[in-house]
């Protein structure tokens, strides 16, 4: 049996180890898709620790993930969550704001029968050739929430 002295040793050296090795990416593609506001919120949070790590990041919202971008977004997109009472949408618009660009998908308004006007100022409409070249950037790590 391993003693907590000899576990705590080799958690330290794989930890260490592991970070040796991990190059962040220069640039994410974050994909969210998820409905759940505790999913939404996290993936902006982890997005938000990604630019300050120096990542160039790129937001694609999809499905109910689009809802985040909507002027007149649903509570669960606005609504303050623990532990620091912030929202998925507040988060994005001051990833927005530190250049951070967000787009919905393209079948996304054409799926609401709606158009760029019910978007919030600064959100986009991803162009698919351009997405998709972004995302098979060897350079890209692209996270999917």
């Amino acid at each position: 049996m391993m003693s907590l002295r000899t576990f705590a040793i080799a958690a330290t050296v794989l930890a260490t180890a592991g970070a040796a090795y991990a190059e962040p990416a220069e640039k994410l593609v974050t994909v969210v898709t998820s409905d759940n506001a505790q999913t939404q919120l996290m993936s902006m949070v982890l997005t938000a620790a990604a630019v300050e790590q120096g990542a160039t990041a790129r937001i694609l919202l999809c499905g109910a993930g689009g809802d985040i971008a909507l002027a007149d977004a649903p509570e669960s997109a606005t609504a303050p969550q623990p532990p620091r009472d912030a929202s998925p949408q507040g988060l994005m618009k001051m990833l927005m704001s530190r250049g951070v660009t967000v787009e919905v998908c393209a079948i996304y308004l054409p799926g609401l029968g709606a158009d760029q006007s019910v978007l919030l100022e600064g959100v986009g409409v991803a162009a698919p050739p351009a997405m998709s070249g972004a995302m098979l950037d060897a350079g890209t790590q692209v996270w999917s929430f």
